[in-house]
């Protein structure tokens, strides 16, 4: 049976709808960083799409995501409005994080959106938390933990994985490898070679590895993975191979890697190959494709002007949310 035939056609397209959305939203992100409206950090998610939407369409509600500091694309999957994730980038009182986070910092508890972290590593520890608390409670809770290859040195990822084991955690560790962690190749920092799932072994993890390119593939995947570890089987790893098609930040020109590779991974992007399978099985017409991005783009257009409008913290607010006061 061909992928595309286990999903029915409003969910092949919603997962197009929300990589589109994905998509749209990081090139208008970055002009507006151009132009000043965005400051400090911009890591922009294109490329990766089909990672955020496959996996995270294979969770329940009441499930836990936490991430890194490239996690826009995450926070959109989940059902985050662009309005408050545009408005947090902008750093405005609208915004998700209330203005306090920025771009690498996005949260949304009513979505048990668990948040992204700046910190290489630092979101794997909060996910086994996490995962110990729905053991502890005995609910049925899976805390789903994105990371990218330059985790993989951190000892919070070591640290996680022997917790997560020892203690058979309803936790999934999902690799984004895209080859780079910031500036440098995964072949010049990780010793363990190309194949990295294989890492799990020494935690007595099962692992696997999948294409992260392809949006169906990723969530076959993700839903099964995600199941078994919700039947209170323990923690799994899965790794996904994907590219970032910009630098590791807008402050990247990306100027060590060859352009013959960048290419190679461009003919494969996610969201245009999906595109282009939903037209050739006909579940979606030109004009309907068409459709979705003029909407897409309507959105994001709704997203910018909602943050260019709404004001900054007021300095009576600078107290607020804080573990203690002066």
């Amino acid at each position: 049976m061909k992928a595309v035939e286990r999903a029915t056609k409003e969910q092949l397209r919603e997962y197009l709808w929300q990589m589109l959305l994905i998509r749209t939203f990081e090139e208008r992100s970055s002009e507006q960083y151009m132009q000043g409206k965005i400051r400090g950090f911009l890591h922009l998610y294109i490329g990766e799409e089909a990672i955020a939407v496959g996996a995270i369409a294979a969770l329940q509600p009441q499930d836990y995501i936490v991430t890194h500091y490239r996690d826009h694309g995450h926070a959109l999957a989940r059902g985050m409005d662009p309005k408050a994730v545009m408005a947090e980038l902008f750093g405005k009182a609208t915004g998700c994080s209330k203005g306090r986070g920025g771009s690498m910092h996005l949260f949304d508890a009513s979505r048990n959106f668990m948040g992204g972290y700046a910190i290489v590593g630092g979101q794997l520890p909060i996910a086994v938390g996490l995962a110990l608390a729905a053991k502890y409670k005995g609910t049925d809770q899976v805390a789903l933990c994105f990371f990218g290859d330059g985790a993989l040195n951190e000892g919070e990822f070591h640290e996680a994985m022997n917790l997560a084991s020892l203690w058979k955690l309803p936790v999934v560790f999902f690799l984004e490898n895209n080859l780079y962690g910031m500036g440098t190749s995964i072949d010049r920092s990780f010793a363990g070679g190309r194949q990295v799932y294989r890492a799990a072994e020494h935690y007595k993890m099962p692992a696997r590895e999948i294409d992260g390119m392809d949006v169906l593939e990723v969530h076959q995947a993700a839903k099964e993975v995600v199941e078994w570890v919700r039947q209170g089987n323990g923690p799994y790893f899965l790794e996904a191979r994907t590219y970032r098609f910009r630098g590791h930040s807008m402050a990247d020109s990306g100027e060590y890697r060859k352009q013959v590779e960048e290419e190679a991974w461009e003919h494969r992007d996610p969201v245009v190959t999906f595109r282009g399978l939903l037209l050739e099985e006909r579940v979606l017409t030109e004009e309907e494709v068409a459709g979705m991005e003029a909407q897409a783009e309507a959105v994001v257009e709704e997203a910018i002007r909602f943050a260019d409008e709404s004001p900054v913290p007021s300095l009576e607010t600078l107290e607020q949310d804080v573990y203690a006061r002066p």
